[in-house]
C-alpha cells in the first residue's frame, strides 16, 4: 500500500519539477542577470514606446553601427514600412563591396553589436549572400545583409509597440538622398578598401 501511494506521487512531483525548471529557463531565455527586473523595465518602456519613438531608436541604431564600421562607407536610407504594431527602418550601401570584403563589413557589424551587448541571432556563411542578424535586450532587431549586385543592406525592426504616425528619418545620409527614388540605385561609390578585390595591388585599410 505505502508502494501504491510513493507511485501516485511521484508524477506529482516530477511534474511540479518540471514546470519549475521550465519557468526558470523561460526566466533565463530573456538574457536577464541579477533578476528580473531589468526585463520588467525593458517591456514596460516597449509598452509606453509608440512606432516614432521606435524608428527614432532604429535610427540611432543604424547610425551607431555604421559609424562603427571602418573606413566609412556611403549609404542612403531605405524605405520605412510599419506592420500591426511595429516598425522597420532601413539603409542601403551605395559603396561597392567587393566579395572579398564582404566577410569583413559583416565581421565588423557583429563584433561591434557584441560590445555592445546585443545577442547574435544567426550568422549566414553563404559566399554570395552572406549576412549577420542580432537583437538587443529591449527586442530590437537588427541585420546586415548582401543582396543582389553585392549590395549591403541594414535593418532595424522594432518589436510590438503603440501605433502612432512614423515621420521619415531625421538623420542625414552621406550622401545623395534618391528621396523618391525607388528601388535604389546599385553601389556605385569605390572605396580603395572595400571594393578592392584579391590580386589588385596596393592593399590597404
Amino acid at each position: 500500500m505505502r508502494g501504491t501511494e510513493v507511485g501516485r506521487l511521484f508524477p506529482v512531483v516530477t511534474t511540479t519539477l518540471v514546470l519549475a525548471l521550465a519557468l526558470s529557463a523561460c526566466g533565463s531565455e530573456e538574457g536577464v542577470s541579477g533578476g528580473g527586473s531589468v526585463q520588467g523595465a525593458e517591456s514596460g518602456e516597449r509598452g509606453r514606446m509608440d512606432m516614432q519613438e521606435a524608428a527614432e531608436r532604429s535610427d540611432a541604431m543604424l547610425d551607431a553601427v555604421l559609424g562603427a564600421i571602418d573606413p566609412d562607407v556611403q549609404w542612403a536610407h531605405g524605405p520605412t514600412t510599419t506592420r500591426a504594431c511595429g516598425v522597420t527602418r532601413r539603409r542601403a550601401v551605395m559603396t561597392v563591396i567587393s566579395a572579398d570584403r564582404r566577410q569583413t563589413f559583416l565581421d565588423r557589424a557583429e563584433a561591434f553589436w557584441r560590445k555592445s551587448d546585443y545577442r547574435i541571432k544567426a550568422v549566414n556563411k553563404d559566399d554570395v549572400f552572406p549576412a549577420v542578424y542580432a537583437v538587443t535586450k529591449a527586442g530590437f532587431g537588427v541585420s546586415v545583409s548582401f543582396r543582389g549586385k553585392g549590395q549591403a543592406f541594414l535593418e532595424a525592426d522594432s518589436p510590438c509597440v503603440k501605433e502612432s504616425k512614423v515621420a521619415p528619418p531625421a538623420t542625414e545620409p552621406n550622401g545623395p538622398a534618391y528621396e523618391g527614388v525607388y528601388p535604389l540605385p546599385r553601389p556605385a561609390v569605390r572605396s580603395d578598401f572595400w571594393s578592392r578585390e584579391s590580386g589588385e595591388p596596393g592593399e590597404g585599410g
